[in-house]
C-alpha cells in the first residue's frame, strides 16, 4: 500500500459582486435581502401518519422476530426517505441562492436552542443547521463568498434608516418602520438587515487583510465584540443606507 500526503493551500472565495442576506423562519423557511420568499415544505409532518402506523405495527411484533425485523426496516426506509427529501431540495435550493450572488450571509442562530424550545419539532423538521452547512458548500463550490453575522434583533431594526422598531409579534408579517416609513414584508427586511451586517463585517475582513492578519477568518470568532460595538454598527448602517439604493 502507497500512502502520499502533502500540504495543499485550498483557495477561498473571496467578497465581490452582490450581496444576499437571508433570513430562515418557520412561515417562509427563507427570505432574501433581494424579496424572494420560499415557503417551508413540511417533509416530516407529511409522512408523520403514516410513520406512526408502521411504527405501531412493530410494537405488535415479537422483538427478534423476522417479521419484527422487516416492519424495523419499512420504519427505517421511511425515515431515509424523508431525509433525502429535505436534503435535495435544500440542495436545489442553495443552487437557486447561487445564482444571482457573489456574497452569501446568513445567521449565526443558536439551532440547538431552537430545536429545545416550544416548537422544536418544527425547526427540526425544517433542517435549517443542514441547510446552512449544505449553503455553504455549494458557495464554496461556485466561488461564492459565505459567512454567518449576529443574529441579535435583526426583526428589530429598520434596514432603510437604522432605528429600532422594538419587538413585534408573530401575527405581524409587515415591517413598517415610524422613522423612515419604510414597509416591507417582516422577513425581507430581517434579511436585508442581515446583508447590511455582512457588508460591515466584510469591510472588517478587508481591513484585516490590509493589516496583515487571515482575511478569511470570521470576525466574530476573532472577537466575540466585533458586532457589539453600536455606535460602529449604526454608522455603517445610516451611511451604508444614504449612499446605496435599497434593496
Amino acid at each position: 500500500m502507497l500512502t502520499v500526503q502533502w500540504d495543499v493551500s485550498t483557495p477561498q472565495p473571496v467578497p465581490r459582486s452582490e450581496a444576499v442576506g437571508i433570513d430562515v423562519g418557520l412561515t417562509n423557511f427563507i427570505a432574501t435581502s433581494n424579496g424572494l420568499l420560499v415557503k417551508r415544505p413540511r417533509f416530516f409532518l407529511t409522512c408523520e401518519r403514516k410513520l406512526k402506523l408502521l411504527q405501531q405495527r412493530v410494537s405488535k411484533k415479537h422483538i427478534g422476530s423476522n417479521n419484527w425485523k422487516k416492519a424495523q426496516k419499512k420504519v427505517a426506509s421511511l425515515h431515509e426517505y424523508v431525509a433525502n427529501c429535505r436534503k435535495d431540495w435544500q440542495r436545489k435550493l442553495s443552487h437557486k441562492i447561487c445564482d444571482d450572488a457573489g456574497m452569501v450571509f446568513v445567521e449565526d442562530l443558536n439551532l440547538v436552542g431552537l430545536s429545545r424550545g416550544m416548537l422544536g419539532k418544527h425547526c427540526l423538521d425544517a433542517g435549517f443547521g443542514q441547510f446552512f452547512n449544505i449553503l455553504e458548500q455549494t458557495c464554496f463550490k461556485r466561488d461564492i463568498y459565505f459567512q454567518k453575522v449576529d443574529s441579535r434583533k435583526t426583526s428589530q431594526i429598520c434596514p432603510s434608516c437604522g432605528t429600532e422598531t422594538g419587538k413585534k409579534e408573530l401575527s405581524e408579517r409587515t415591517h413598517v418602520c415610524s422613522n423612515c416609513g419604510y414597509t416591507t414584508d417582516r422577513d425581507v427586511a430581517a434579511a436585508q438587515v442581515v446583508a447590511i451586517r455582512g457588508l460591515a463585517a466584510v469591510g472588517h475582513t478587508v481591513k484585516m487583510h490590509e493589516q496583515g492578519v487571515n482575511s478569511l477568518e470570521s470576525p466574530r470568532r476573532k472577537n466575540p465584540r466585533t458586532f457589539r460595538s453600536s455606535s460602529v454598527k449604526n454608522l455603517f448602517i445610516r451611511s451604508f443606507a444614504e449612499n446605496s439604493p435599497a434593496f
